[in-house]
């Protein structure tokens, strides 16, 4: 009898809250396997492994904005090593991170740029997440995410 080497699939919940201007957990971009409303401000989203989603962290009080984050995350698979990520469980691969408003806005205006293009960002190389992030921090120009630079990553069909 042949044992099986696979590891069982790890699933990956993520509570989105939306609380108007006071909590705002929301998904950018990512493609859940199920959502489930807990209650009329929360849900929770399901990911399978290998999945890449972005989740942007907000949060204010009377005085102002006290919480802004995003993460584009990618979420492993059972007995990977991952990150904790708030509201996210068990965590995954954290490809971005950014805190602030500004950054935030940059990131979602490279989203943005991505979607223009007709390209889903769930499908981005991850290097390119990674090398946005890296950008950001170190307070440079990101290069720009193109469809040639989307065709040679290896997972979009070139050997």
């Amino acid at each position: 009898m042949a044992i099986s080497r696979d590891l069982p699939v790890l699933i990956t919940t993520v509570e989105v809250t939306w609380i108007e201007k006071v909590v705002e957990r929301w998904l950018r971009f990512g493609r859940p396997i199920a959502d489930t409303i807990l209650d009329p401000q929360r849900r929770m989203l399901s990911f399978s492994s290998g999945n890449v989603f972005a989740f942007v962290r907000w949060a204010a009080n009377k005085y102002g904005t006290v919480e802004s984050h995003i993460d584009i995350v990618r979420t492993v698979g059972s007995g990977e090593d991952y990150q904790t990520v708030p509201c996210v469980q068990p965590g995954g691969e954290v490809l971005l991170h950014q805190s602030s408003w500004p950054r935030v806005q940059r990131v979602l205006e490279a989203i943005d740029t991505v979607e223009a293009q007709d390209i889903d960002p769930t499908e981005v190389s991850p290097d390119y997440w990674r090398q946005l992030h890296q950008r950001l921090e170190a307070r440079q120009q990101p290069d720009a995410y193109t469809k040639v630079r989307h065709r040679a990553w290896p997972e979009n069909g070139m050997p």
